[in-house]
């Protein structure tokens, strides 16, 4: 069958689901790691802008890509919730991409603007460094989450 939803005869949902297990932590380190460590910044560069860009487009398309192969397998025990640990992750990777771009727009536009005046830029460094800290963090443990309870469903039955 010629199905968007597969490749290869393959469900896709499982191959876009191990790509943000690996993308989504890595994504969300380069995040902290360039809110805290300038010569990271500057050698991680937009790539990291890019990579939470990916995450924000690829989440909500596994997610229908899920939904597409519950339609076709019928529900397992345990992808109710699944389903509902998944429909975290986009909303997760989404703030994670908005963060980015405040974090890239920050540190490009905003400090240099602000270069003689440092409360500003201090408090500005702290709202960015919390905001950074927790969508990165709720990001990775959605996808955790979300990638256990699916694992679970699928494998539970078998060697649990």
């Amino acid at each position: 069958m010629d199905d968007i939803s597969e490749l290869i005869g393959l469900p896709l949902h499982p191959l876009l689901v191990h790509a943000l297990v690996v993308l989504v932590p890595l994504a969300a380190l380069a995040l902290m790691l360039g809110q805290w460590w300038p010569a990271a910044r500057r050698r991680l560069g937009i790539l990291t802008f890019l990579a939470t860009l990916a995450v924000a487009v690829l989440a909500p398309v596994t997610m229908q890509a899920g939904a597409d192969l519950l339609a076709r397998v019928g529900p397992l025990p345990g992808t109710a919730q699944h389903e509902q640990f998944g429909r975290a992750v986009p909303i997760w990777t989404t703030a994670l991409f908005v963060v980015a771009a405040a974090q890239w727009t920050w540190f490009r536009v905003g400090v240099p603007a602000l270069a003689e005046r440092r409360g500003i830029r201090v408090a500005g460094n702290v709202v960015l460094g919390v905001a950074v800290a927790v969508v990165g963090a709720g990001s990775v443990v959605a996808v955790v989450l979300a990638g256990d309870s699916g694992a679970r469903a699928v494998w539970g039955g078998i060697f649990g």
